[in-house]
């Protein structure tokens, strides 16, 4: 399938490692020019190696930019896609990946602070990048901006209260971005990925399995039945399996979808 991606440029916020290393990566393969963007400079650059060694599936050289910046601070997703631009000459693909999910704790725990962070880093990253990328896309009346969301923007859990509420405000942005922009070329969509096994997430089961003096995976299997029994693999996904939709949606193959949710999630979201 011809995805005609060749010499488009593509930012991916957070894409140091884990999902948004495997979607800057991705979109290299397939001919992207690709910024990488995060706050630590040496992951950053490791990144960008990594990605410069493969070539693209052309066999051409991979051309990749790092820019580092914090985009949960006013003024981090401005200059990323300042820096692109300046680099590249223009920005067509907007990944807002970059994302976290704080603290582990129940409504009643979590403070004002912590629910103002969350939304800095979930939701108004993706709308300071989004404002300072959507002049561009509309000058050369074509443009991709995909959202990173959550199954919890979908499904949302008991606890994490405030991440979850980030994650459906990230849904809510991307319909009302896709109906804003729409008629000038600018397509807008969301992926909403279920428990992917980032760096995170294995430091995380590497902690409960040493706890519980299981293994990595065996305690990935443990988690996923206890938290999310409804994945029919009975695993955690793989970055590379979110990476995938994120490179047809920003693709020519795409051109008649936009306000959609893509959920990868392995069957997580119990609802149609």
């Amino acid at each position: 399938m011809e995805l005609g991606l060749n010499g488009k440029v593509a930012l991916v916020t957070g894409s140091s490692k884990g999902i948004g290393f495997a979607i800057a990566k991705a979109l290299a393969h397939e001919g992207c020019k690709v910024v990488v963007n995060a706050r630590n400079t040496d992951e950053l650059d490791s990144a960008a190696g990594q990605i410069r060694r493969k070539k693209s599936a052309s066999g051409a050289a991979t051309e990749v930019h790092t820019v580092a910046s914090d985009v949960a601070q006013p003024g981090g997703a401005e200059r990323a896609v300042l820096e692109t631009v300046a680099h590249f000459g223009t920005i067509h693909i907007l990944v807002n990946n970059a994302g976290g999910i704080g603290r582990f704790g129940s409504f009643a725990e979590l403070t004002d602070d912590e629910w103002l962070h969350i939304f800095q880093l979930n939701v108004m990253s993706a709308v300071r990048a989004s404002r300072a990328a959507i002049p561009h896309m509309q000058r050369q009346k074509w443009g991709r901006i995909i959202n990173i969301s959550s199954e919890s923007g979908t499904q949302p859990d008991a606890l994490m209260p405030h991440y979850n509420a980030s994650k459906s405000a990230l849904n809510s942005l991307t319909k009302s971005l896709s109906k804003a922009y729409g008629a000038e070329g600018i397509l807008v969509n969301t992926v909403s990925p279920a428990f992917i096994r980032t760096p995170l997430v294995e430091e995380m089961l590497a902690n409960q399995g040493k706890a519980r003096g299981i293994s990595v995976d065996e305690a990935e299997r443990v988690f996923v039945r206890e938290f999310r029994p409804n994945i029919v693999f009975g695993r955690a996904g793989r970055p590379e399996e979110t990476a995938g939709i994120v490179v047809f949606l920003a693709s020519e193959q795409a051109s008649f979808i936009t306000g959609s949710n893509y959920r990868v999630d392995g069957g997580s979201v119990a609802s149609i």
